[in-house]
């Protein structure tokens, strides 16, 4: 997550900072010092590059930072797609989450649906940000299995211990199923105030599952179990909303399958490169309709993957400077401070304004399953400059759904509200529909074309050295056996017996005349 549960985190940020800022503007707009619902910002508006020498507009910035394939439903009676649908709650800001039922009798909790990891964790003691916790005392059928378990993500971590409980899904697959459960018991910045979840549901593969990929992962116990195909499809409805609603936004989590009522048009697929996370392959990006003419191997570095957990679409730092630097050039916004884009300000302009109109779309070009072709994912400004509260005083705040990344290219809510994605395990593949619930009064938030010739990049852009996890505790683990090793090694030589070392002649000894040591430090 990603991982970037650190973009749920940034009005709180906001929320904390005070200060006014002043630029010269020509705007259509009366404007008094407006404040946040907390009473602790004050936009101050920026002036917008005309279209035409004429137009005008404005913008603020308050300080502070076949197998696998089912449709439809299966007429065995264990899966009913259309059960599924608005079976999710949440926003892009804070993630969104599915609820569960835990233990006999049940406990219901909510659960932080991502596909950027593999454990499936849940409060296990009480805590003062979250409204209820999953109480294994009281379950008769919980089975306590002793393992440690630690976790970290791009922000946040937690620690705690492995077990085996029954699980029940309200709005998903029918019966009662036994689950892999880590019941955390201590957490950092994980559970962050306001969030309406109390655990999280990792869909990624096996290879991420900690402390081993012999841990058994919630989707793959479901596929054992209820022997439904290895495939689910995810839906999230959060575009336009603002990322700190209510977490009343819909969305639909199909497990086994894809609902065609979610999606129009075709469903275009991406080989997995790799599975542990969803790791795919990203050809180039656009930013307006012209390439950005880096080597594609800067888009996967080192990797580059789809992740419901992960709040915006992150991208490597050189990726993110190109981009950001071509939003810049073909924008109309004249002048803008960098912790917009740097994601430490909030920028705001009259509610009468269509913002999302001074931007460009960004589209991303996927290799498609036939690899000398591709497809393109087009995402329009009202999914990455996204709402983040309105003011006493008319303004509307907005926030850059867009952040960089040391590690990964993540395509994370940002993009993923724009599409119907379907991660089709049985066959290594992602597919990208355009969603059904990604319009703003009616006009499309995102697109999706292809295919086009892929004569223009490399035959391959996954990068053939990948410094993933597992690699890094390899590396690790064999220092730390060669440093123990030359510890060993000292410690005998100090233990020796003074008897069984060499003593050295007249012969052998270095005097102070001929020691280059003396030369050296005189």
């Amino acid at each position: 997550m990603g991982r970037a549960l650190a973009a749920g985190c940034l009005l709180l940020l906001v929320a904390a900072a005070a200060g006014r800022g002043r630029a010269a503007f020509s705007l259509p707009l009366r404007v008094s010092p407006p404040s946040a619902p907390d009473g602790s910002l004050v936009p101050v508006p920026v002036a917008l590059k005309p279209r035409d020498g004429n137009g005008t507009g404005g913008s603020a910035e308050p300080e502070r930072e076949a197998e696998g394939l089912a449709l439809a439903s299966d007429p065995s009676g264990a899966v009913n797609f259309m059960a599924m649908v608005d079976n999710l709650q949440g926003d892009s800001g804070r993630g969104y989450y599915l609820e569960l039922l835990l233990g006999t009798p049940p406990q219901k909790l909510n659960i932080l649906v991502d596909t950027g990891s593999s454990n499936f964790a849940v409060a296990g003691v009480p805590n003062a940000d979250l409204t209820s916790y999953f109480n294994t005392k009281v379950s008769s059928t919980y089975k306590l299995l002793g393992t440690v378990v630690s976790v970290k993500y791009t922000q946040g971590s937690w620690i705690g211990t492995l077990g085996t409980d029954v699980v029940t899904i309200p709005k998903g697959i029918n019966g009662t199923f036994t689950i892999n459960i880590v019941t955390i018991s201590e957490s950092e910045n994980f559970f962050l105030k306001g969030v309406q979840w109390h655990g999280i549901l990792g869909l990624a593969y096996d290879a991420l599952a900690k402390p081993s990929s012999s841990v058994e992962t919630f989707f793959d116990s479901l596929v054992n179990q209820a022997k439904i195909p290895n495939i689910f499809s995810l839906q999230m409805c959060g575009a336009g909303l603002p990322v700190t609603g209510t977490g009343t936004n819909g969305g639909s989590l199909v497990l086994g399958g894809i609902e065609p009522s979610l999606y129009k048009g075709e469903i275009w697929y991406t080989p997995v490169e790799k599975e542990w996370y969803y790791q795919v392959e990203i050809l180039k990006l656009e930013v307006g309709g012209e390439n950005l003419n880096l080597d594609c191997k800067e888009y996967n570095s080192d990797k580059a993957i789809v992740d419901s957990g992960t709040t915006l679409l992150r991208l490597p730092e050189k990726v993110f400077s190109a981009v950001v630097g071509a939003i810049i050039q073909k924008s109309l916004i004249q002048e803008f401070s960098p912790g917009f884009w740097n994601g430490v300000q909030l920028a705001c302009w009259a509610k009468t304004e269509q913002p999302w109109t001074f931007f460009p779309e960004i589209s991303i070009y996927l290799r498609d399953e036939n690899s000398s072709r591709s497809f393109r994912i087009t995402v329009f400004p009202q999914l990455y400059i996204q709402p983040a509260f309105e003011t006493g005083q008319n303004l509307r705040c907005y926030r850059f759904g867009i952040s960089s990344s040391t590690n990964a290219l993540v395509i994370g809510a940002t993009v993923m509200e724009g599409f119907y994605v379907i991660f089709d395990r049985a066959q290594k593949r992602v597919g990208f529909a355009l969603s059904t619930c990604a319009e703003i009064g009616g006009s499309p938030v995102s697109g999706i074309e292809g295919p086009f010739e892929t004569t223009d990049v490399a035959s391959t852009c996954v990068s053939t050295i990948s410094f993933h996890e597992p690699l890094l505790w390899i590396v690790s683990y064999a220092l730390m056996s060669f440093c123990g090793l030359v510890l060993l090694v000292l410690i005998v030589l100090l233990l020796l017996p003074a008897r069984c070392r060499r003593h050295y002649s007249d012969n052998d000894i270095v005097n102070d005349e001929s020691s280059l040591v003396r030369h050296r430090w005189k």
